[in-house]
């Protein structure tokens, strides 16, 4: 839903996701491809299996990530901090109704 709504409103966007395929005509890339110029990853995996995507988003350097609800991580969260990158709890499915993307 997260992908179809950022094309809706014209951002660019990157998938990435365990399984293969595509939506809405954007691939879905396995963990650790290397993106440039990231600005904003959205967190939809829960807190048990983000440990093995720390060092990968870190590496893709975004300016913030946004944890959905059920994905907070003091311990990645603070991590992203000490990177200096933005930690955000939000909904990013509200986040873009409400045009605070």
């Amino acid at each position: 839903m997260a992908v179809k709504k950022l094309l809706k409103y014209e951002f660019p966007v990157l998938a990435v996701g365990l399984r293969e395929g595509e939506i809405d005509g954007v691939k879905i890339e396995p963990p650790g491809t290397d993106f440039n110029g990231v600005h904003t990853v959205t967190m939809y995996v829960g807190p048990k299996n983000q440990a093995s995507y720390y060092d990968y988003i870190i590496r893709l350097q975004p300016k913030r990530v946004i944890f959905n609800p059920g994905t907070q991580n003091v311990e990645f969260e603070k991590k992203l901090r000490d990177a200096g990158i933005h930690v955000t709890h939000a909904c990013t499915l509200i986040m873009l109704s409400n045009h605070l993307f």
